[in-house]
């Protein structure tokens, strides 16, 4: 049997080098670009020297942990203990992740005359299994492994960003309401031109059975002005609610927003409870978010008041208002 020492030297090289990356973006570490190759050096010599048998006493379970804890130190420093232990979980986990995946897709791939003529029994009834992977099976697994773990991990994180954005938002006309999940939009500008009300995005889908059959569909296509035209033609009992918001799109292009003026809006954002009087809901004709998480755009100005509720903040100033005409 051939074994070409620097051939296995730059293979485990590069996937040291790739896990201990990987292990830097997970735990928000930006890592000097010489002591990381330092580290997947000492992690690539190490196992150059199961070839030499004088060293067999290297492998083993306190020489392994060891060489990871010298690792760690020389890609990221020390730090504090919590820091490093830290690290330390997440560059173990990124090793099991990768070699349980490249394991999976080699059986996966297997055929099962394959599989079944890697599997022996002893004489006392144990059973056993051959494991032979090709070295460039294993780059190529391995690439598409760690590709795929950081594509799930990066979508975990904005899903966990997006939460601390996301409230119960409660629309609330006469007796009637809809009820969905909407997103706080910091950056959102959208206000009436004329008196200056905060402009709030749900999809028009919500208010099916509010709306005249048709509305849904010109929503769609951006004819809201044809809309408001069409008052007359259709019985609609919310008519004098009914709004036109004209508002510059991404394309930097003008158009008209229909838009409804409710009773009052409510949103529970991170177990604070704001409440509104003053705004607008646009209806969007079509989905805002892919996924489905949120159905609605949340203004800013909503949750703007101090202490949280509105309703809060109204009742606290009233009950002011009577002890100082008591007082007087």
């Amino acid at each position: 049997m051939v074994v070409y020492i620097d051939l296995i030297f730059l293979a485990n090289l590069f996937i040291d080098a790739v896990l201990l990356m990987v292990t830097a973006w997970m735990r928000k570490i930006r890592p000097v670009w010489w002591r990381l190759m330092a580290s997947a050096g000492i992690g690539a010599m190490y196992v150059v020297m199961m070839f030499v048998p004088e060293l067999s006493f290297l492998f083993t379970f306190l020489i392994k942990l060891a060489l990871s804890v010298i690792m760690l130190l020389v890609a990221f420093g020390f730090g504090s203990m919590q820091k490093y232990l830290r690290t330390m979980g997440a560059f173990y986990m990124i090793n099991f992740v990768a070699a349980g995946g490249i394991l999976g897709m080699h059986y996966f791939l297997q055929n099962t005359g394959e599989l079944f003529n890697g599997i022996w029994y002893t004489a006392s009834g144990g059973m056993s299994f051959e494991l032979k992977i090709a070295f460039w099976f294993i780059l190529c697994a391995f690439g598409g492994v760690m590709l795929f773990f950081r594509i799930v991990q990066s979508s975990k994180q904005r899903t966990e960003r997006m939460s601390g954005f996301l409230g119960q938002v409660q629309v609330w006309i006469g007796q009637d309401h809809i009820e969905c999940t909407g997103l706080l939009d910091t950056g959102n500008q959208l206000h009436d031109p004329l008196t200056r009300t905060p402009v709030m995005v749900m999809e028009a889908a919500l208010w099916e059975s509010y709306l005249p059959a048709s509305w849904l569909q010109k929503c769609s296509e951006g004819n809201a002005d044809q809309l408001v035209m069409e008052l007359g033609d259709e019985s609609f009992s919310w008519q004098d609610r009914v709004r036109l918001v004209p508002y510059r799109g991404i394309n930097r292009s003008h158009s008209f927003m229909l838009a409804l003026k409710p009773d009052r809006v409510e949103v529970v954002m991170n177990g604070v409870h704001f409440v509104h009087h003053r705004v607008l809901i646009g209806l969007d004709g079509g989905t805002l978010s892919a996924e489905g998480k949120y159905r609605a755009i949340i203004h800013p100005d909503v949750t703007a008041q101090e202490g949280g509720s509105a309703d809060t903040n109204q009742k606290r100033d009233a009950h002011l208002s009577e002890h100082s005409t008591e007082s007087g």
